[in-house]
């Protein structure tokens, strides 16, 4: 094997130049990149919080329908309670009758009757005390109404 470079010659020593740039091209790319994933943990978040939202808006929307359900049911058993066949088996579980011809007295029930009676005006009975005024003999007048 042939050597090309004889052993006794040394290579001189090169001096590495610093290039006064390279810290800010580093810097620049660093904020870039952090504002770049800054970005994305952002949106990740508004992401996830939109989720969050839309399982809220479900659950709610779900307890709207069953509250309208629940409230059907309870207008239904309302005027099923308050019907009249319902109310007259009450009334006769509780020992009353139905009103016999006897006890209806058309005399009575034609007085009652607002469209036929005559209109009456009654005169206001609320009779208001005079406001009374004290005066206090000090530096200052001080009037109290009661």
């Amino acid at each position: 094997m042939i050597r090309r470079v004889p052993s006794k010659q040394r290579n001189t020593l090169v001096k590495r130049e610093r290039d006064p740039r390279a810290l800010t091209r580093l810097a620049l790319l660093l904020l870039c990149g952090l504002l770049l994933a800054g970005g994305f943990v952002y949106a990740g978040g508004r992401h996830f919080a939109a989720l969050h939202l839309g399982y809220e808006t479900e659950k709610l929307r779900n307890a709207l329908n069953t509250a309208r359900e629940d409230q059907r049911r309870l207008t239904l058993e309302r005027e099923a309670a308050a019907s009249p066949a319902r109310l007259e088996l009450a009334a006769r579980k509780l020992g009353m009758q139905p009103m016999q011809p006897a006890q209806i007295d058309p005399l009575k029930q034609r007085s009652d009757v607002p469209s036929l009676k005559p209109a009456e005006t009654k005169p206001l009975a609320v009779a208001k005390k005079p406001a009374k005024v004290e005066t206090k003999p000090k530096s200052k007048q001080e009037v109290r109404v009661r």
